[in-house]
């Protein structure tokens, strides 16, 4: 979790920089406008406050009433009060504070110099009908800006919600399946009275372990990933002694590279859980997993029960778990990988390739 300071400072730097950019762009207008940049920076500032107060009451109490269920209309009615509120205050700091200051500038620099906007009282100035449609416009300009902004970042921060809470349950969904399959494995040993026991409580703590803290990264070690995968495999092993023939084949340099984790594991785990457990007579699983650089190719094909077992459609739970990689896959290596599966009768073949991150040095 990060920690309060962190979450902190994001969001301060994030205004601090759109208000240095708000800055210099309205220096620039204005001091193009004026002919002078000292004379636009120091108008900037005399008119800042009323950028700053209007975006903070618009983009604070003003819009977090837009997402209520029947506040659209009184929503709308407060940003037409703001609008105006704020041309209003736009104009009496211009009346009061900038337009003085910029009427003595020229002034100074020629004594017949004359501005007809500083002609009449302070109210006919403020409610000049020409003047105050360029309030309205410059008071508007930059704290719009703003909210469209915060608008865009906010659908980005609720997309990467979205991403992190789905990517999420898909990995979850795995958490069950090993511990249930793998308590059955210890049940059954441990009835049995049998002296490996230990060992295997040993290797489902380190997959738990991995699966529960570990994966918490967005990526693991490419090796430790498959230090875990081959303790799984060696779990399954000790329920079928010799009945199963297995095959694992691991090539290439796995030491340098990162992985999304849990990755082939539910692959691994389907082939003994759809094929090995179901096949009459000896059972077969074959795993390669090739690493050439930063891409990796892993392929398991595994005997499946030559009988039809019902309810094997779309539905099933292989066919979920296939769906839920897939997805996975999707959203984490979006145009950088290829999965495909092929279930025949009494063969099922998966191979899934994919482009590696380097591992960080320390």
């Amino acid at each position: 979790m990060r920690s309060l300071p962190l979450l902190l400072v994001k969001p301060v730097f994030r205004q601090t920089l759109f208000w240095l950019c708000a800055v210099l762009l309205l220096t620039f207008i204005y001091g193009t406008a004026y002919q002078s940049y000292w004379l636009g920076i120091s108008t900037v500032h005399m008119l800042l406050p009323v950028h700053i107060c209007y975006y903070y009451v618009l983009s604070g109490p003003v819009f977090a009433h837009l997402f209520l269920p029947g506040k659209y209309v009184q929503t709308l009615v407060a940003i037409g009060i703001c609008l105006l509120l704020a041309a209003l205050l736009y104009r009496l700091a211009e009346i009061f504070v900038s337009d003085p200051f910029v009427f003595r500038y020229y002034a100074q620099k020629d004594p017949h110099f004359t501005w007809a906007k500083l002609d009449g009282t302070w109210h006919s100035q403020l409610f000049s009908p020409i003047d105050f449609v360029n309030a309205v416009e410059r008071s508007n300009v930059i704290v719009w800006i703003g909210i469209a902004l915060k608008f865009v970042l906010l659908w980005f921060e609720r997309r990467e919600a979205a991403f992190e809470a789905e990517l999420n349950f898909l990995k979850g969904q795995l958490h069950p399946h090993f511990l249930f399959n793998s308590l059955n494995n210890l049940y059954a040993f441990a009835l049995a009275g049998s002296s490996r026991t230990p060992e295997i409580i040993l290797k489902i703590s380190n997959v738990l372990r991995y699966m529960l803290y570990e994966c918490s990264s967005d990526q693991v070690l490419l090796k430790r990933d498959i230090e875990i995968l081959k303790d799984y495999i060696v779990l399954e092993q000790m329920r079928y002694e010799s009945r199963l023939d297995l095959n694992l084949d691991i090539s290439g340099n796995i030491r340098s590279q990162q992985v999304a984790p849990l990755l082939m594991f539910p692959l691994v785990e389907n082939s003994f859980k759809h094929g090995a457990s179901e096949t009459v007579g000896m059972p077969w699983i074959n795993i390669e997993i090739n690493v050439d650089k930063q891409r990796l190719s892993f392929k398991i094909s595994n005997s499946k029960s030559d009988v039809p077992q019902p309810g094997k459609n779309d539905g099933s739970p292989q066919a979920i778990g296939l769906k839920n990689i897939r997805m996975r896959l999707e959203l984490l290596y979006p145009g950088r990988h290829h999965f495909e599966w092929i279930d025949e009768q009494d063969v099922f073949l998966a191979e899934l390739e994919l482009s590696l991150s380097p591992a960080l040095t320390r």
